[in-house]
């Protein structure tokens, strides 16, 4: 298995009705989130620990709040604030 990101929870379904710019974004960021969670947890499936605290991104038009799950090699945007509607 290999890190990815997605959507989890109602930021999938916000992400329906957000504009296409405002995604790009997210998408760019969490990209970026996935590259550092892959290097710091090269063993990401062996993981014993707790998994670290997600945050906050502040990006252009609004913001997103991600969680790493290192054990499912999975970065999760749990929920997307886009200022721009």
């Amino acid at each position: 298995m290999s890190w990815k990101w997605e959507y989890a929870f109602g930021a999938e379904e916000a992400s329906r009705t957000a504009p296409a710019d405002f995604l790009a974004g997210v998408e760019r960021k969490a990209d970026e989130l996935v590259r550092a969670a892959e290097a710091l947890h090269v063993h990401g499936r062996a993981h014993a620990g707790a998994d670290p605290k997600g945050g906050d991104v502040i990006i252009p038009g609004g913001m997103f709040t991600y969680q790493v799950v290192v054990r499912s090699e999975r970065v999760y945007v749990v929920q997307i604030t886009c200022l721009g509607f």
